[in-house]
């Protein structure tokens, strides 16, 4: 027996770029085949961009990071796993970063984790267990992150939207030994809906079940197959 997770998928809530509520998301992903789902919501500037979010302090930011979870969690409790993970951008880099084993606490206690670089964020993620991987590494108009700071990458990105070069990502990985990979539908639109993600070969209940079976190994990949619209 496998367990399908969606690793990458974002809600209206949050993330700009985002137009499905998790309230829609939560029965959308009901009728599929899905285990569980990763919450990866952008943080970045543009999540923050209404007045009272862009001014706040970093723990009434934090709140509103985490409203699509929530809402999530509370739609799917006892019906689909939903873990908190979350898609980081650093202030002085257009890279997109994908975080697994994110918990509350984390996010509260290390300040603005935005203002991080990516290999200070990277020691920071190995100090409290979380693995740290980029996102659509050979989209277009990002650069490819040094190898030496990741855990592994998304080497299938599900967007109909972007061309990621997703052979290519995986390709990338395999040359440098990164053997964590993992791919997503990256979630925006119902369109995006159910285009990848990754089979556990054990059940997984929390943030801990999903970092033991990602560094075990002890899962496999689901890619759709769909097309492109751009």
């Amino acid at each position: 027996m496998s367990y399908l997770f969606e690793m990458h998928l974002h809600t209206d809530e949050v993330s700009r770029c985002a137009n499905i509520p998790a309230k829609q998301i939560a029965k959308l992903y009901l009728a599929t085949d899905y285990d569980g789902i990763v919450v990866t919501d952008h943080m970045n500037n543009s999540a923050f961009r209404k007045p009272e979010h862009k001014n706040a302090e970093w723990d009434k930011k934090v709140d509103h990071f985490l409203e699509g979870y929530n809402i999530l969690k509370e739609e799917l409790d006892g019906k689909m796993v939903v873990l908190l993970g979350m898609e980081i951008n650093f202030y002085d880099s257009e890279n997109d970063y994908l975080v697994y084993g994110v918990t509350e606490e984390f996010l509260r206690s290390n300040g603005d984790l935005m203002a991080y670089s990516p290999e200070d964020f990277s020691k920071l993620c190995k100090e409290n267990g979380l693995l740290f991987l980029q996102a659509h590494p050979f989209r277009r108009g990002l650069t490819v992150e040094d190898w030496e700071i990741l855990d592994g990458y998304e080497v299938f990105n599900g967007n109909p939207r972007h061309y990621s070069s997703n052979p290519i990502a995986e390709a990338w990985a395999k040359f440098h030994n990164k053997d964590i990979v993992v791919a997503g539908s990256d979630f925006h639109e119902i369109e995006d809906l159910a285009h990848g993600g990754v089979y556990f070969n054990n059940e997984i209940k929390t943030n801990d079940d999903l970092l033991r079976e990602l560094k075990a190994l002890n899962y496999s990949l689901y890619k759709a197959e769909f097309k492109h619209t751009r």
